[in-house]
């Protein structure tokens, strides 16, 4: 990693921890009373919360706006919302078109280090222990020669639903049956994901990927849980189309990598 990217790493880092200070501060002088009734008439400006979030008059009631998730997210993918947000300020939310969650720490790392459980990490683990009590069950396998990690954190990346994206069909190439050639966001975009296709372990900027498609489909090939979450379907007018299921964990990658001006593919928060 060169100096100018740690220098931001550790900006976004200080910025994260600063905003998270700040929102202690203010709900510790009683500048805001939390309770349920409250947080449930707070507007939310369509908020994705990150992965094993409870429902949002629950999440707003337990937060307590320590940023860890902020700070131990390898992506830089979550932020805290400003004071504007009223009692929701200093919670964590994402931005899927300018940074998604792209499962590339491989081990819901903001999950397992909240405090409170707000994000759950509970049905997470029960995931994961039933996908290798399975493996271990099928006929002919030596889990002596398997790894369990690599069986727990598929079913755990598999397991999330932060929303459900939707497509727009009137924008959609697909659904216009064009294709896409070039650096989806163009060169100057920062975000960074680990794509299916990519052998290094970490992440890497999406302006580094070049594509060449006779018919767009990135929001299929870029997904990092696969045809569980979406597929290329044949539609009634013969075109090959995106169509999402219900597998679809609400990441947002589909949201950043797709190519039009406005994204085509969008994530709805449950």
């Amino acid at each position: 990693m060169n100096k100018e990217k740690k220098s931001i790493k550790r900006r976004e880092f200080l910025k994260g921890s600063l905003v998270a200070t700040g929102a202690l501060a203010i709900f510790g002088t009683g500048a805001f009373v939390l309770d349920k009734e409250s947080a449930a008439n707070v507007p939310r400006e369509n908020h994705l919360r990150p992965p094993g979030a409870i429902d949002e008059d629950n999440f707003l009631y337990g937060c307590i706006k320590c940023g860890l998730c902020v700070q131990i997210c390898p992506v830089q993918a979550i932020k805290l919302s400003g004071a504007k947000e009223g009692l929701a300020f200093g919670t964590p939310y994402i931005e899927p078109r300018q940074q998604p969650c792209d499962f590339s720490c491989d081990a819901l790392q903001c999950i397992e280090t909240c405090p409170t459980a707000v994000l759950n990490f509970v049905p997470f683990k029960e995931a994961g222990l039933k996908a290798v009590e399975e493996a271990a069950a099928q006929p002919g396998v030596d889990m002596s020669q398997v790894n369990p990690f690599e069986i727990q954190k598929v079913a755990m990346k598999q397991e999330v639903r932060m929303g459900k994206a939707s497509v727009n069909k009137s924008t959609c190439l697909a659904h216009r049956e064009q294709g896409f050639k070039g650096i989806s966001r163009g060169s100057e975009f920062k975000g960074i994901y680990r794509s299916p296709d990519d052998a290094n372990a970490s992440a890497s900027p999406l302006n580094e990927r070049e594509f060449d498609r006779e018919i767009c489909n990135l929001c299929i090939t870029e997904c990092p849980i696969g045809e569980k979450a979406i597929y290329q379907k044949l539609s009634r007018s013969g075109k090959l189309v995106p169509h999402v299921l219900d597998g679809c964990t609400g990441c947002g990658v589909c949201q950043m990598v797709c190519p039009t001006e406005n994204a085509s593919i969008v994530v709805e928060p449950y």
